[in-house]
């Protein structure tokens, strides 16, 4: 009775060390930071941002002035008789200026479609931080509940091998049956098969880990309460129709759909262009002296030009039909968008209040069968119950014990996820550390306004760390679970 007693003490001990005791490790908090210098699918899509921001320069050069220079150099080899004038070499060189005046309004009308599509893809930006510490998030606890499991299934082991034990002991002196031993032994292999399920599938959650944070899960400690919970759905999909990235991006991104239909009007509107153009042709004095007074000539010119479309085939009225039913389809997108998110807090909330009822179901639960376990062992030593009894009573109480680890983490991503439903799960929210957070409007005001052509950025480097160096995860539960 004794070490059935201690078996169940370190049961006990298990759990409370493995759920509630913070470990003097890495944090959520540090988990998030990593991720946010060094997850790839965020450092990526801020490059894609980046690109993005590229498209209000690229529209706006199209409204702007156009310079360009020509020279050539030309040998005659063979001239004809009959050209008395006709030089033997020439250098020549010009030099054009077109000015644009007047577009339709098509330029300006691309430069406001593009910035639009600059603010949703800030948006988008915001969405991609949001969905990775949600990952973050649940991969920080699933290591955490797995490690518990296994905790709790070497307990099990432990505490059922203990059981074996006795039962064969008291099957020496004849207290009991080979059915007991039979039903002992075949109790001990499904839970150590639990237990190796249980070790794979924390191999699996810290491989998972190092895939979103870029290195392996130390002695990860409990996370801290999530702030700003809602006290009712109602209030959630408030917050969340003024804050959700995907709403929002998909609102900038109708807008940029209507700047498009105008931008297909102006296809058939007339356009005005204002040029000049300068040349110069020497021709080395190789021009017959006696018909010609100089060699070399200088020339200049400059007008203007105007473009009036009368008849294009039906082109512009198809782009502006095209353009009218993508911006139409944006307008369906947006109201797509804004059920989803509606949908998302509302289910979100839901499970978060479930998974907190089960949590408190599930600890009253804990309580009763570790006094259940307890009653059926005390009243085993009497003989008013038998070893199956025993045996049932300890998976029951593992049962509950698996059950309450599951539902903290439940209750814990159920709670970021609806934050993040409501626009209040990106950096900016959680008070990350490890320097200045970054900010995408920094590039496209560094961009908007360059019109060097020969501009440029520093050859692209990776941001994001590689894990390939990172060894391989194993089952060890305690301080060694990173190595």
């Amino acid at each position: 009775m004794t070490k059935r007693r201690i078996a169940l003490t370190a049961s006990t001990a298990a759990l409370a060390i493995l759920i509630t005791s913070p470990a003097p490790a890495e944090t959520l908090q540090e988990a998030l930071a990593k991720a946010y210098r060094n997850n790839p699918t965020l450092t990526g899509a801020r490059s894609g941002q980046r690109a993005i921001d590229e498209n209000v320069p690229l529209e706006r050069s199209e409204g702007l002035p156009d310079l360009g220079a020509t020279g050539s150099y030309t040998e005659n080899i063979k001239r004809s008789e009959n050209s008395f004038t006709s030089p033997r070499r020439l250098a020549q060189g010009g030099v054009t200026l077109s000015v644009p005046i007047y577009r339709g309004g098509g330029v300006a009308n691309r430069v406001k479609a593009a910035k639009a599509r600059v603010a949703a893809g800030q948006a988008d930006l915001r969405g991609t931080e949001a969905s990775v510490f949600s990952a973050v998030v649940a991969a920080y606890m699933d290591v955490i509940r797995d490690t518990a499991i296994v905790g709790l299934n070497q307990s099990n082991v432990r505490a059922l091998e203990v059981n074996l034990e006795a039962t064969r002991d008291r099957f020496e002196v004849g207290d009991l049956t080979r059915t007991d031993i039979a039903q002992s032994e075949s109790r001990l292999a499904v839970a150590r098969s639990d237990l190796r399920a249980a070790e794979a599938q924390l191999i699996s959650a810290r491989e998972n880990y190092i895939r979103l944070v870029g290195s392996p899960p130390a002695d990860l400690q409990p996370p801290p309460p999530l702030p700003n919970l809602p006290a009712a759905p109602e209030q959630a999909v408030t917050v969340a129709i003024e804050n959700n990235p995907d709403i929002a991006a998909a609102k900038k991104a109708r807008d940029a759909a209507a700047y498009d239909v105008r931008v297909a009007r102006a296809s058939r509107l007339p356009t005005v262009s204002a040029t000049a153009d300068g040349g110069y042709v020497d021709y080395l004095g190789s021009m017959n002296s006696a018909l010609v007074t100089s060699q070399h000539e200088t020339t200049a010119a400059a007008g203007a030009q105007v473009t009036i479309p009368l008849f294009q085939g039906g082109g512009p009225g198809a782009l502006v039909r095209q353009a009218q039913a993508r911006e139409s389809q944006s307008i369906e997108q947006t109201i797509e968008v804004e059920r989803g998110v509606i949908a998302q807090a509302r289910s979100a909330y839901a499970s978060w209040q479930a998974a907190n009822s089960v949590i408190s179901s599930s600890q009253v639960a804990v309580d009763a069968t570790r006094l259940s376990l307890e009653g059926v062992r005390a009243e085993n030593s009497v003989g008013t119950r038998t070893i199956l009894d025993i045996l049932n009573a300890e998976q029951e109480y593992l049962n509950a014990q698996v059950l309450l680890v599951t539902a903290r983490r439940d209750a814990y991503v159920a709670g970021f996820t609806l934050l993040a439903a409501m626009g209040k799960a990106e950096a900016r929210d959680l008070g990350l550390d490890g320097g200045v957070l970054y900010d995408p409007v920094v590039n496209y005001e560094r961009v908007k306004g360059r019109i060097w052509d020969w501009d440029e950025d520093p050859a692209p480097q990776a941001q994001s760390t590689s894990t390939v160096d990172t060894p391989a995860q194993n089952s060890i539960v305690g301080p060694l679970n990173s190595d």
